[in-house]
């Protein structure tokens, strides 16, 4: 099955900005009401639903730490009050926890890209089952995680400890998608590949997208709207037999 955005809400995770703040807004166009979740931004949060609702759509900012099981649980709480009945769910917010090495990464940066990147999504995803299948009362939905290509690069000398969550992901995808098939709900994953955001200057690396640009095959990063449609699609109707799959979205790479 697909979701009908119709009368349908949706929550996306980290989505202040960057691919989070493109999906909520190409969300919020398709029909979708659009919780948009947000930990510390909150006029960058605020100024996306109030360009949903100013093209015509519904949306609410919606304050929660992803690494924070009681957040995750009031983000839930009050997406439904506030917009209705939640049948797709955007595992977006994930942090990256730094360049380092393994052999110089310490145990709090562990901790926190586990926390939000794994555990945050774990614990979403569950709200979303137990508002969603069928199994318990709810009438199906769509789960969309957001992994990397980093899950299968690897990404040796930058941030193994980041794709290491992402390859936690693609697991997480595959078994969650089998475990709730015959319960209304899909679950499949977008990897994105080098995508032009402000992630790579929030990292303290302005130059990594023309850096690594020559090791694409189409020879040019991605954009955060073309990671935005690649979801869309898998919480469409359009892609009602799609489930358990990893989409890359990387330019070949």
């Amino acid at each position: 099955m697909g979701v009908p955005a119709s009368n349908s809400t949706i929550i996306v995770t980290g989505a202040s900005r960057g691919i989070g703040a493109a999906i909520a807004k190409l969300a919020g166009g398709r029909g979708f009401s659009v919780a948009v979740n947000f930990s510390t931004s909150e006029a960058d949060a605020g100024a996306i639903a109030e360009e949903i609702i100013a093209a015509g759509g519904r949306a609410y900012a919606i304050q929660a730490d992803i690494a924070r099981e009681e957040d995750i649980v009031r983000l839930f709480e009050t997406a439904e009050r506030k917009l209705g009945p939640i049948k797709a769910l955007v595992n977006n917010a994930a942090i990256t926890g730094g360049f380092s090495r393994v052999d110089s990464v310490s145990s709090k940066t562990l901790e926190q890209v586990m926390a939000v990147n794994v555990a945050g999504a774990f614990l979403c995803a569950r709200e979303a089952v137990r508002r969603m299948s069928t199994r318990q009362g709810g009438t199906g939905g769509a789960i969309v995680n957001i992994s990397s290509r980093a899950a299968q690069i690897g990404s040796a000398g930058e941030w193994v400890h980041y794709a290491a969550s992402k390859g936690a992901i693609d697991s997480f995808t595959i078994g969650l998608a089998r475990e709730v098939a015959t319960e209304g709900i899909r679950v499949n994953a977008v990897a994105p590949g080098l995508i032009e955001t402000g992630l790579h200057a929030a990292n303290k690396a302005p130059d990594r997208l023309s850096r690594l640009t020559p090791g694409i095959p189409m020879q040019r990063p991605g954009t955060a709207l073309e990671v935005a449609e690649a979801v869309l699609w898998l919480l469409s109707p359009a892609a009602s037999y799609t489930t358990g799959a990893i989409l890359e979205v990387g330019g070949g790479r």
